[in-house]
C-alpha cells in the first residue's frame, strides 16, 4: 500500500507522496526522478514518505544543481528535515526548499498552483489541489482573416497577444481571441476519513485521486483510523462535482480490488482503481 503519483506538466515533474519503491516505480516509467520540481507530502507515516531520503540522496548523486521544492503539513518541519539530511547523509549540491502549508494556503509555480486542504487522519495530514493557469481562448481564423490579416507569422503574433497590422487597420488579439479557458485541475487526497473539506476543495476539478482503504462492510473500521470506505470516497467524488474518480490506498487485505472498484460504481459510475505504472494522458477539451 506504499503511495506516490506523479504528474508531469511541462516538462517537469510533480510528485505527491514518496513511500518506499517509488525510485524504482519510476525508473520503471517513463518519468525522471531528476525532472522533479516539488515533492507533496501529505503526512508523515512510513508508507507515505520513506522513499523520500533515498530519492533525494540519488538526485544529489546524479549531481542535480536545481532546488527541491518539498510541500509538507504545518508542524512537520522537523520531520522534513530529517528526511532531507538522512541519517550521515548531508545535502550539499541543491536546495531542498521546505513549504509547511496550512488549509487553504497556495504556493504558486510556474504554469500551476498547489493548494493545502487539511483533511482528517489521527496525524497532521493534507491533501493537494492541483490548478494548471488558465489558457488562452480559441483563436478565430476566419475572424482574423474578414479582418485583413493574412496566414502566417501575424497569426502567430495575435495568439500570443500582439496588436498587427490588418488590410482594414490594426487588429488586437482580443478581436480575434476567445475567452480564456481554464487549464486542467486534480486533487489528490490521501489518507483520510469522510471530511467536508475533502467535498470543497475537489468542487469542479476534473480528477479526483482518492484513497478507499477498506470496502464498504469496514466502514466503522476504516473510519476509525482517518480512512475512508469504497462509497464514502465515491460520494466526496459525486458531491464535488468531479468527472473521474481515481480510488487509491485500497488494503493490501485486497488481493482483488473488484470490490472495492464496484461499490464505488454504484455510487459515482466513472470511479476506478487504476493498476500500478499506469499512466494517464488528459486531453484538453
Amino acid at each position: 500500500m506504499t503511495q506516490a503519483f506523479a504528474v508531469r506538466h511541462n516538462g517537469g515533474v510533480v510528485l505527491f507522496d514518496c513511500g518506499e519503491g517509488t525510485q524504482r516505480q519510476m525508473m520503471l516509467s517513463s518519468f525522471s526522478f531528476m525532472q522533479v520540481k516539488a515533492v507533496c507530502v501529505t503526512h508523515f507515516h512510513g508508507d507515505h514518505v520513506l522513499g523520500l531520503p533515498g530519492l533525494i540522496q540519488t538526485m544529489q548523486l546524479n549531481d542535480r544543481k536545481e532546488p527541491l521544492d518539498i510541500l509538507i503539513p504545518k508542524g512537520t518541519r522537523a520531520h522534513a528535515e530529517a528526511c532531507v539530511n538522512f541519517g550521515p547523509f548531508t545535502l550539499k549540491k541543491f536546495e531542498a526548499r521546505i513549504h509547511e502549508m496550512a488549509d487553504g494556503d497556495r504556493k504558486a509555480f510556474p504554469g500551476y498552483t498547489i493548494t493545502a486542504a487539511q483533511l482528517n487522519h489521527p496525524v497532521p495530514t493534507i491533501g493537494f489541489r492541483f490548478d494548471e493557469d488558465a489558457r488562452a481562448g480559441r483563436f478565430d481564423v476566419e475572424r482574423a482573416k474578414a479582418l485583413g490579416v493574412p496566414e502566417g507569422p501575424l497569426f502567430a503574433r495575435l495568439q500570443d497577444g500582439h496588436a498587427v497590422d490588418g488590410a482594414r487597420g490594426k487588429v488586437r488579439s482580443e478581436d480575434v481571441m476567445g475567452p480564456p479557458r481554464a487549464g486542467h485541475s486534480f486533487c489528490y487526497l490521501t489518507d483520510t476519513g469522510p471530511t467536508p473539506r475533502a467535498v470543497e476543495i475537489s468542487k469542479g476539478a476534473e480528477i479526483l485521486i482518492m484513497e478507499a482503504t477498506a470496502d464498504d462492510s469496514l466502514t466503522d473500521f476504516a473510519n476509525q483510523y482517518g480512512h475512508c470506505a469504497a462509497s464514502q470516497t465515491a460520494k466526496t467524488a459525486k458531491d464535488a462535482g468531479v468527472k473521474e474518480l481515481y480510488i487509491v490506498h485500497t488494503s493490501s487485505r485486497y488481493k482483488e480490488k473488484d470490490p472495492i472498484e464496484a461499490q464505488a460504481k454504484a455510487v459515482f459510475p466513472n470511479s476506478r482503481v487504476p493498476p500500478d505504472l499506469e499512466e494517464v494522458e488528459v486531453p484538453w477539451a
